[in-house]
């Protein structure tokens, strides 16, 4: 069992006298990670292919395009365009993938000092946004010219923001202490 396996098999001892838990299947849990990068309108195919590479490099699965749900014509944007590239990760992918974003990622951005707890959203899940995603051992050796950004979502079944943030921060999310 790796790291993260550990944290997450310890979750239940760790919580249960704060929340009052009596039953395993109560602790929350993380069920998936989302990781997404828009495109917006770029027609130039070679990026667009670089940006499903380097996607599928770090998250180590194939990226699925994304279209627009509807037409706005002050963007010239049509119904079904692809403007994104989503990838859905669960099991043991998800696990490595947190891993990995804990340990090795995020202590490489810049001026670093926690994610802020407000991050945490009314249902339990937290929304991360990285500016630059060279900060992924994968891909730290290419050029600075076509860097972009991507959303990291953690989709937790915790019932409020205290019981996702204790989640969090035992499994090792850095966040910053609540003001």
């Amino acid at each position: 069992m790796n790291n993260m396996q550990t944290k997450f098999a310890g979750v239940f001892e760790a919580l249960k006298s704060t929340f009052g838990y009596k039953n395993v299947m109560q602790t929350p849990r993380v069920t998936k990670v989302v990781v997404s990068v828009g495109t917006g309108k770029v027609d130039d195919k070679a990026k667009i292919a670089l940006i499903q590479d380097r996607l599928a490099r770090i998250t180590g699965q194939q990226a699925a395009p994304r279209q627009a749900k509807k037409s706005i014509a002050s963007f010239k944007l049509r119904q079904g365009d692809i403007i994104g590239y989503q990838v859905t990760l669960r099991g043991e992918r998800m696990r490595s993938f947190l891993d990995k974003l804990v340990h090795v990622a995020l202590p490489q951005t810049r001026d670093f000092r926690g994610l802020k707890t407000t991050a945490l959203d009314d249902m339990g899940n937290i929304t991360l946004g990285i500016k630059e995603h060279t900060i992924f051992p994968e891909t730290h050796d290419e050029e600075l010219k076509n860097v972009f950004g991507l959303a990291i979502t953690i989709v937790t079944t915790a019932k409020s923001k205290e019981e996702a943030e204790a989640l969090l921060r035992h499994i090792g999310l850095p966040l910053q202490k609540a003001e």
